[in-house]
């Protein structure tokens, strides 16, 4: 890749790990697909870990950490899950370069809503130190419409970014005239963190097709977090092709 100023691609890994699931059989293998994502250009890996282990399982976890220390040393592991003591302690074990704190409850299906940073903002706080002690960047999911006062109390937490939840705007992948809506909610948000001097990341339902127009008037976004659209992509088009259509999304060249 040759664009170091393009967003960076970070393949989720929960997809895989749920087909494998679906059997007492080690394939799909989590740790094997994830190598052919590195190996095709991919900068990092991304699992969310949960307490009932429905896909990627606790033990996936210094798996993936071997490889991307062993074989891709420039790579970057991202941890995503609710700061539970548990989840503390797993993310304080596999020192991933970034933690992404996310407000799931155990029984959900996925990510679908952000912090309520004025809420939560000690609990965050004291979360956000301890993995920043050990090294840690920490990212905090958000709603696509913060405002301004939300964010500051996302940046007293101390964390470096914010994850923008880009769900409302991939579901309208139906309904295209509300597309517009969805990027200005993305944009305020944006735009708030950056003068508040915290860094961006995105992900949720993010399409080769819905990318370069998020991008294009968010160019800011570091890193994008994507799983279930690339998983998708990846039946059609193997792996290493998904992630390749992936990476020109983000405006990285062959």
């Amino acid at each position: 890749m040759t664009d170091g100023h393009a967003t960076k691609l970070s393949v989720n890994l929960n997809a895989v790990a749920m087909l494998r699931n679906r059997r007492d059989l080690p394939w799909p293998s989590v740790t094997g697909l994830g190598r052919i994502a590195l190996a095709a250009g991919a900068h990092g890996l991304t699992v969310h870990p949960r307490p009932d282990e429905r896909h990627i399982r606790r033990s996936d976890v210094p798996e993936l950490r071997a490889l991307i220390d062993d074989e891709f040393p420039r790579a970057e592991f991202n941890i995503e899950g609710f700061p539970s003591e548990d989840f503390l302690a797993l993310v304080e074990a596999a020192e991933p370069e970034q933690a992404t704190l996310v407000p799931d409850d155990p029984a959900q299906a996925t990510s679908d809503h952000g912090w309520d940073f004025e809420k939560h903002a000690e609990f965050l706080a004291d979360a956000v130190g301890r993995l920043k002690r050990s090294g840690v960047r920490v990212s905090l999911f958000a709603d696509p419409d913060c405002d301004a006062r939300a964010i500051d109390f996302a940046k007293q937490t101390g964390a470096d970014r914010l994850e923008l939840y880009t769900g409302p705007y991939g579901a309208c992948h139906d309904a295209p005239g509300r597309t517009a809506d969805e990027i200005d909610r993305l944009v305020k948000t944006a735009d708030a963190a950056l003068a508040a001097g915290m860094d961006l990341n995105a992900g949720h339902d993010l399409t080769v097709d819905n990318l370069p127009p998020l991008l294009a008037r968010i160019p800011q976004i570091r890193e994008v977090s994507i799983g279930h659209g690339l998983t998708a992509d990846a039946l059609e088009h193997g792996m290493a092709g998904a992630v390749r259509r992936f990476l020109r999304a983000c405006g990285h060249s062959d």
